[in-house]
């Protein structure tokens, strides 16, 4: 039985092997890459990107980048584009066709069809001297010099290499379009990730629970506000302004120096010029905020108009972090 220690180094092993690949894929670019790049931004239409067996599979993930960073792409299995699946290459299309030994037979139907539609046709191929990389208008080196498999066989090595090779791609064409983290959550609405680019403050606020006293409100009048409005804070206002904050910790901290409470004003334990947020900032901004200030609310204000209140428990709700 094979030992644990033994997986790990075998493991291992494999790490450096495809990291070795990877770095050795840097001194293969060439300008074919970066005509490729500008081939494509130009592009009218969409990119096809196609591959056999493995290849394909690395084709999808490409072509899911690209889709989610701006780029339009479809992706094209080679088996099923010579049975009716080529309709979907237009006469603007850009095809990208992956295949590490360039000679699969499924790659030699495919070439010569997608030659004589005239579109321009992208290899990316670990063998410089075969049928796709000599009918292909550019073509991307992806040779590995053995991969990372024990018998040099399943493609591990190949794979991410051809992987890698799409993510230069998509980089760059991100680059190219000035595509921003905005860009980026037009594509990406649900989950946590959606959420984080997307949701904003005003968008978590109850403005019915804008907790909110005098300054020269009583201490009873403060914890009242607090309990009320369960946010553990509320703000402090004088001549519609905000001036300060008062949080349930500050009300411990006041009880616990003092024998009465008799007097005691808001403005006697408020905290002074408190951390605010505009409605309109990022949800995460205001995570942010918070992280920094080691603090779990926030005052959120447009000017002088008090919207509420944002609490770090509302942010872990929505499953941001």
């Amino acid at each position: 039985m094979i030992t644990k220690e033994k997986i790990l180094a075998l493991a291992k092993e494999t790490i450096i092997s495809e990291s070795q690949a990877i770095l050795k894929l840097a001194e293969l670019l060439t300008a074919d890459l970066a005509e490729s790049v500008r081939l494509i931004y130009e592009s009218n239409g969409r990119l096809i990107v196609t591959g056999i067996g493995k290849s394909a599979i690395i084709a999808q993930k490409i072509v899911a980048t690209l889709n989610s960073t701006g780029t339009p792409a479809q992706f094209l299995h080679a088996s099923e584009a010579v049975h009716g699946d080529l309709g979907m290459v237009q006469p603007d299309d850009v095809v990208i066709c992956i295949s590490k030994s360039g000679n699969s037979p499924e790659i030699k139907i495919l070439v010569p069809i997608l030659n004589r539609f005239g579109n321009t046709l992208i290899a990316i191929t670990g063998n410089l001297s075969s049928f796709l990389a000599k009918n292909a208008q550019f073509v991307l080196d992806t040779t590995v010099e053995k991969e990372a498999c024990p018998n040099n066989l399943a493609p591990t090595n190949s794979t991410t290499a051809q992987l890698v090779m799409g993510d230069c791609i998509a980089v760059c064409l991100m680059e190219m379009r000035n595509f921003k983290s905005e860009d980026f959550a037009k594509y990406h609405p649900g989950g946590a990730l959606g959420k984080k680019l997307l949701l904003r403050v005003l968008d978590m606020l109850d403005e019915s629970k804008k907790p909110m006293v005098q300054a020269d409100a009583s201490i009873q009048s403060v914890i009242f506000e607090i309990s009320e409005k369960r946010l553990g804070v509320t703000a402090v206002i004088e001549d519609e302004k905000i001036i300060g904050i008062i949080t349930d910790g500050d009300i411990r901290r006041m009880l616990s120096k003092t024998e009465t409470i008799t007097g005691i004003q808001a403005r006697d334990i408020m905290t002074h010029n408190p951390k605010m947020i505009k409605s309109t900032d990022m949800v995460v901004d205001a995570l942010n905020s918070m992280e920094d200030f080691s603090i779990t609310q926030l005052i959120v204000a447009d000017g002088l108009d008090y919207k509420g209140v944002i609490h770090l428990h509302d942010i872990l709700k929505e499953g941001i972090v």
